[in-house]
């Protein structure tokens, strides 16, 4: 194993760090209840990765179980207690577990409990899952092969 090929070239470093205060909006979503925050999108990394902070309602459920053919999706249990499921079977992730489920990995999560949950999930490498996120409240009204389109083209593959 070795370090990936350099991407910054220069001697002396530059100042191009991103903060994002913990008071700032969702990008979808209400907070407090159930949201999505961008923390870091693959657009900012160029594509090394994204993460998000999810905020999950008491009783919010979760995704029906799927893999993804291109990318890998990491859990890390921030408050509160997700529901994860790594393929063979459902855990109670609890503050500071986590789970990575790398490419064909089947797993699901959901908010069982009767308390809020948060996690952080990150995809590697970045996908634009800002226009997953941001198009999911829109199926509601679509038909079944619009349905099947968007989880094709977001690389979503579910099971049940």
């Amino acid at each position: 194993m070795s370090y990936p090929e350099q991407v910054y070239s220069g001697n002396s470093g530059e100042v191009n760090a991103n903060f994002r205060p913990a008071s700032t909006a969702p990008n979808v979503g209400t907070a407090g209840r159930d949201a999505i925050h961008y923390l870091v999108t693959t657009a900012t990394t160029r594509g090394e990765f994204g993460l998000y902070r999810v905020e999950m309602s008491a009783k919010a459920g979760g995704p029906k179980t799927h893999f993804h053919k291109s990318i890998s999706e990491s859990f890390f249990i921030l408050d509160g207690t997700v529901r994860l499921f790594n393929g063979a079977e459902w855990i109670d992730g609890q503050k500071g577990d986590f789970l990575h489920v790398p490419q064909g990995g089947l797993h699901a999560f959901r908010n069982d409990s009767d308390a809020p949950a948060e996690m952080l999930l990150l995809f590697t490498p970045g996908a634009p899952r800002e226009e997953y996120f941001e198009g999911l409240s829109q199926l509601a009204d679509a038909t079944d092969e619009e349905r099947a389109e968007f989880f094709v083209r977001h690389d979503s593959y579910f099971v049940e």
